[in-house]
């Protein structure tokens, strides 16, 4: 469902781009990734489909709005100071002429989810502490208790976008505003001790984090798992939205061994056999498991209620 209806007249003024690609490509599955849940301060979709984000690039601040054009292209509106940065990384942040090579997978769920999705691109924003945020915040807790806590501190320590943004489109925190947020505030949006302080050192070394953007994928989860806090899951998440790694496999989901198990097996497996099954598929391992959820080929049993929601504010 859309966030909202916007008029017509506010699409009007920006620097502006379109793309294309030499395949079918879908903006939405290609751009989803980076919606922190329906109600992102962030990320809204307006009622024609389009997609509105707003991010810190090294020139500035940038709102943009990307919607689909014929079935291979995206056009993109964009304001702000980094507005001209944003468009001229376009092609890159979404992938468009991506290397399939030695994509082949076998069996029969994969191969017709490939054929099924033929739009998804992984995604490449270069924006390293954009994704490590929310990541961080999502570490070990229920999606919906994250992605409350990513609101209430967008929220109240964001910034609003720029250009004539949806209402409420917000810009996250930079890094100086995460680095001095006070213990309390994060306690009052229900984030627990451990992801707090892992937020605040990470944005103590927000310039080293974000060089990891230029670097092969392996040497930059290498350099992320440095931080204490931060673990192979944490950097999956990262990867797979500022590094376009389509290999970024999110070791450590409470969910997904067992659901790539149950969908590809027919019973459910752990962490190891996951990455020992799905080691054929290197380096599109991501791309695999993404494409089965996407095509609706991804299988689940539900066993009983689910575990309760940690509050850390009555702790």
């Amino acid at each position: 469902m859309p966030d909202q209806t916007l008029d017509p007249g506010l699409v009007t003024a920006g620097l502006s781009r379109t793309v294309r690609s030499s395949r079918p490509f879908d903006v939405g599955l290609t751009i989803t990734p980076l919606r922190r849940g329906g109600g992102d301060p962030c990320h809204h979709i307006d009622a024609d489909g389009a997609h509105w984000h707003a991010s810190r690039l090294p020139s500035g601040p940038v709102t943009y709005r990307l919607r689909q054009d014929g079935r291979d292209g995206a056009h993109a509106r964009a304001w702000g100071p980094g507005a001209a940065e944003f468009l001229d990384r376009l092609d890159d942040m979404l992938c468009l002429e991506e290397d399939l090579t030695g994509f082949t997978p076998e069996h029969p769920k994969l191969v017709e989810a490939h054929r099924v999705v033929p739009g998804l691109r992984m995604l490449r924003t270069g924006l390293v502490l954009e994704s490590l945020m929310p990541a961080i915040l999502e570490q070990k807790v229920h999606t919906k208790s994250s992605f409350a806590a990513w609101r209430a501190l967008v929220r109240e320590f964001g910034t609003p976008a720029p250009g004539p943004a949806p209402a409420g489109l917000m810009l996250a925190p930079d890094a100086h505003t995460w680095r001095h947020i006070p213990s309390w505030k994060f306690h009052r949006a229900n984030v627990g001790p451990q992801r707090a302080q892992t937020i605040v050192r990470a944005a103590r070394v927000a310039d080293s984090i974000e060089r990891t953007a230029q670097l092969p994928p392996a040497e930059a989860a290498r350099r992320l798992r440095s931080l204490p806090g931060i673990g192979v899951w944490t950097v999956a998440e990262t990867a797979q939205r500022a590094f376009g790694d389509a290999d970024a496999l999110s070791v450590g989901d409470y969910h997904l061994a067992a659901t790539v198990g149950w969908s590809l097996l027919g019973r459910p497996i752990d962490d190891a056999e996951m990455v020992d099954y799905l080691e054929p598929l290197r380096p599109h391992r991501y791309r695999a498991v993404r494409l089965l959820a996407l095509s609706g080929q991804a299988h689940k049993p539900k066993f009983g209620p689910r575990t309760a929601i940690t509050d850390h504010r009555h702790r």
